[in-house]
């Protein structure tokens, strides 16, 4: 019912709320069987699950905002979230309490509290994806849901020459579905690069898990089974990494010149570009902000 005190409040009015504190959460999770991160009317969600949770530890109904909306399929090893909360649970207890609400294929990796002005989708500044392609002859039945396969074998230098036309400031309508979703299509990419990897470490780093910093290793073996794609930007449109993957994917084929991916920019076309990739090879690798430390 409309103003009912179990309703999330608007965030300028938890803002303002006496007492309030704004907890952040860094979470991964196996994306398979949500419909994406966003509430859904009947289907789950990653953001249901975390609030429920939540509801159960606190007793309060608090909207939970992320850092980016995975769609369905879609993993995270570095989701980042922030909740407002009338708790006095210690900031870092929320990480376990939070835990034993949770399904197994949603962990929460670090619970900490922040300044109330914190926002965890308007407060970024950057965010890593990586997809991952098996391309090997035989896609262990294992990672079916954890990576894309390829039946074809793709050159994964020819791809990584391609990338570079992705770097700096572009209008990349051409890789956003059902333009326009955002008030603007321009965004700018720090980092894009493709390689190869003889393994799949997707959970490894200082801490046990991989979003501060890449375990990767590219492969001098020519025939290792993974390409990987990895992506730094300020911002990304809806399914932009996979539409880039699928023109990608046709340049590692031979089906398109390695210098296709900048005609595709220029056309400002989405019809130009290649398939959207399945999202079982998406990762949403890491959320930067002002506040943090740099990975060492």
């Amino acid at each position: 019912m409309s103003g009912s005190d179990d309703e999330p409040l608007p965030f300028e009015a938890v803002n303002a709320a006496s007492g309030t504190r704004n907890i952040r959460l860094t979470l991964a999770y196996d994306g398979t069987e949500y419909n994406g991160w966003q509430v859904q009317p009947d289907r789950p969600s990653v953001q249901a699950c975390v609030e429920q949770a939540i509801r159960k530890i606190t007793g309060e109904q608090r909207r939970v905002y992320c850092a980016g909306r995975t769609d369905a399929g879609v993993h995270a090893l570095g989701q980042e979230a922030n909740f407002f909360t009338l708790s006095r649970i210690p900031a870092a207890s929320f990480r376990p309490a939070l835990q034993t609400e949770l399904p197994d294929d949603i962990v929460v990796v670090q619970s900490q509290e922040v300044p109330l002005g914190f926002h965890a989708t308007f407060s970024a500044i950057r965010k890593s994806y990586r997809y991952v392609i098996h391309d090997g002859a035989v896609c262990p039945p294992f990672l079916r849901r954890y990576c894309a396969h390829s039946r074809f074998v793709l050159d994964a230098e020819r791809m990584h020459q391609a990338t570079a036309c992705l770097l700096g400031t572009h209008d990349f309508r051409c890789f956003e579905k059902e333009y326009p979703n955002k008030l603007t299509s321009v965004r700018t990419i720090m980092d894009a690069r493709v390689f190869r990897s003889d393994c799949w470490p997707m959970w490894q780093g200082e801490h046990g898990w991989g979003p501060r910093q890449s375990g990767w290793q590219t492969s001098a073996v020519a025939d290792a089974p993974f390409v990987i794609f990895e992506v730094m930007a300020d911002g990304f449109l809806y399914n932009m990494v996979r539409a880039i993957v699928g023109t990608l994917t046709d340049i590692g084929r031979g089906r398109q010149p390695v210098n296709y991916l900048q005609t595709v920019i220029q056309s400002l076309d989405r019809a130009a570009a290649g398939m959207t990739a399945v999202p079982e090879g998406l990762y949403l690798v890491n959320v930067e902000y002002p506040q943090d430390k740099p990975a060492a």
